[in-house]
């Protein structure tokens, strides 16, 4: 079985690194993998990027396209401030990807590296891994997820969210789906079952094979428990503290809960002065930081595992306040470096998180529910080994890469005998 990991970048941001792991675990066990993105940052042999020259006639068609999309861009108004994409944007890559040797193809998030017309294209077996609801949305890479969501209803003239205005941008990028894939055959894996709930509720993929597969990690060399003083020591935090670790939200505060992580964390400096410092990664210290009830290490942006292992290792707890959230890495990571994580019961992390065996799932958007979290797994350091024990082991058993790569050589199975 030969298969082509497709992927914007390898190295970039939660799904691109979940797509390189995979790419990885399935090597590891002998399957004949390679990934192409559009900018290698790894130095992985394996993973091929670059663009493809394009005739003179195709350089024109793209830049016509590229001010017609601009002009209704300016036009198109929401209050959904999470990124879209309407799917006009091609690398060019359609008659490569067909002509390879690989026997499937697995996307991952592929904004600016295949078109929506692209994918309508693509002639080999297909298996479309879902980091976000991109995929069967229009143009938004996240919408709330109620009853009224157009993913299921489908994207009509008169259900526009209220807080739109200007050309329906979304209602056209899911019909130009509805339209360019009505001939192609997917079969879809989603990292959690709340992804995969959505997906076989929408109207694009209730037709479709949708399996649940987390994302693998490398689990004995990189991704290990380090002893917490020497963590802490390499990274020059105090021994004697008390760590609570977040992972910034980089341009979605609101999404992420960056509000509600200031607010749990209040609760926490209020019943226990002292108690706590919070570690920040993914941003540097902002111009304007705020009044934090807590003293605030801002450790900025970590593209190095094994740097971020160290981070788990040294934090007591890991805390993942998200409104939304698909199956976070951040979750994933901490209880593979065998750190309890708190966080609010949804998305994915009830997949990840065993309450009072591996961490605390607190009541959605429930700060203090979410603070009473960060208090218990503080409080007690017996019962901290007993999380941290739990948490490692359970992330041994469901994150492996020999664990993950069989599921995933299951599902290319099923997926080039469909085809």
């Amino acid at each position: 079985m030969k298969v082509w990991q497709i992927s914007r970048d390898d190295n970039t941001g939660g799904a691109s690194r979940s797509a390189y792991r995979l790419h990885v675990a399935l090597s590891l066990t002998g399957v004949e993998s390679r990934m192409r993105v559009l900018n290698r940052e790894t130095p992985n042999d394996l993973v091929f990027d670059g663009v493809p020259p394009r005739q003179f006639a195709q350089r024109v068609r793209s830049r016509v396209e590229r001010m017609l999309r601009d002009r209704a861009l300016r036009k198109f108004r929401t209050d959904n401030l999470i990124m879209h994409s309407f799917g006009q944007e091609s690398a060019g890559l359609v008659d490569e990807l067909n002509a390879s040797d690989a026997d499937v193809l697995n996307l991952h998030w592929i904004a600016k590296l295949l078109s929506i017309s692209d994918i309508g294209r693509l002639r080999k077996p297909l298996v479309w891994t879902l980091h976000d609801m991109w995929a069967f949305c229009g143009g938004e890479h996240v919408v709330a997820d109620d009853a009224h969501a157009r993913f299921r209803l489908g994207y009509l003239p008169g259900n526009r969210p209220p807080g739109e205005g200007g050309p329906d941008l979304n209602r056209i990028a899911w019909e130009t789906k509805r339209r360019a894939w009505a001939e192609q055959t997917f079969t879809i894996v989603t990292p959690g079952r709340w992804m995969a709930r959505c997906a076989r509720e929408s109207v694009l993929f209730r037709n479709s094979p949708v399996h649940v597969i987390p994302n693998p990690l490398e689990m004995t060399e990189l991704w290990r428990p380090i002893p917490q003083r020497f963590a802490r020591m390499s990274l020059g935090l105090d021994p004697n503290k008390q760590f609570v670790l977040a992972g910034s939200a980089g341009g979605m505060p609101h999404l992420k809960g960056e509000d509600l992580l200031r607010k749990c964390m209040e609760e926490v400096s209020a019943v226990a002065p002292g108690k706590a410092e919070l570690l920040v990664f993914g941003q540097n210290r902002p111009a304007i930081p705020g009044d934090w009830p807590c003293p605030v290490h801002w450790l900025g942006s970590v593209r190095d595992d094994h740097t971020l292992a160290m981070l788990y290792s040294a934090a007591d707890v890991t805390v993942v306040p998200s409104r939304q959230d698909n199956l976070p890495n951040t979750a994933i990571e901490s209880h593979a470096c065998g750190t309890p994580v708190v966080a609010f019961a949804i998305g994915g992390l009830p997949d990840i998180v065993t309450p009072g065996e591996t961490g605390w799932l607190a009541s959605p958007f429930d700060t203090h529910d979410l603070a009473q979290g960060v208090l218990w797994v503080l409080g007690d350091q017996a019962r901290w080994s007993s999380l941290s024990g739990a948490a490692r082991v359970s992330a041994l058993a469901k994150y492996s890469p020999q664990v993950v790569a069989a599921q995933y050589l299951s599902v290319y199975d099923g997926a080039f005998a469909r085809r």
